[in-house]
């Protein structure tokens, strides 16, 4: 079975931010900051899920 990767996605805490860096064929390059880990997440996974839903 041959591996394909979908996305990259870096978790980063800066100062009291959680960053979220996501890197897509589909999506492109984007970012999420927030002070609260569980927003970000909640951010990062809604737009996962967005882009494939149709894959």
């Amino acid at each position: 079975m041959e591996e394909e990767v979908l996305c990259s996605v870096e978790l980063v805490k800066e100062n009291n931010d959680f960053l979220v860096k996501i890197q897509s064929d589909l999506g492109g390059v984007r970012e999420y900051r927030s002070v609260n880990f569980e927003e970000v997440l909640e951010q990062l996974v809604q737009d996962l899920q967005e882009e494939f839903e149709t894959l």
